[in-house]
């Protein structure tokens, strides 16, 4: 059950990740004018699409898995501050730092038996 569980929290941590970073891809424009808005310079929206897009699908297959779960979690954290701070924008704070907490725990936990990272580190045993 630990293995079906863990994989299973991975799978449901990425998808908002991906959708989200492959929709700020096909809404570039409006999404660069938004961050903009809210102090953020646009031109770190490539780097925002990297870490949504690529660290979603990292974490869904399990590879570097440690190391995106904290990038990911600190992005989590500074995006609640920065685009959900007023009170209208509560349930926003809170989900965002609900997922920098299923990324925290991924961070500490590792990304379990069904994932890259475990079939490398295995592999890597074994050879030894």
């Amino acid at each position: 059950m630990d293995n079906l569980t863990t994989c299973a929290g991975r799978v449901l941590l990425s998808l908002m990740f991906i959708v989200a970073g492959f929709g700020k891809i096909t809404g570039y424009t409006a999404t660069a004018g938004y961050m903009e808005s809210q102090g953020v310079p646009g031109l770190l929206l490539p780097l925002v699409i990297l870490l949504e897009l690529g660290g979603g699908l990292l974490i869904l297959v399990g590879f570097q898995t440690q190391i995106v779960a904290f990038l990911l979690a600190v992005f989590c954290v500074l995006t609640a501050f920065i685009f959900h701070a007023g009170p209208e924008e509560f349930t926003g704070l809170l989900k965002n730092l609900a997922l920098a907490g299923g990324f925290l725990m991924l961070l500490a936990r590792g990304p379990g038996h069904w994932s890259l990272d475990e079939k490398f580190s295995s592999s890597r045993t074994e050879s030894h």
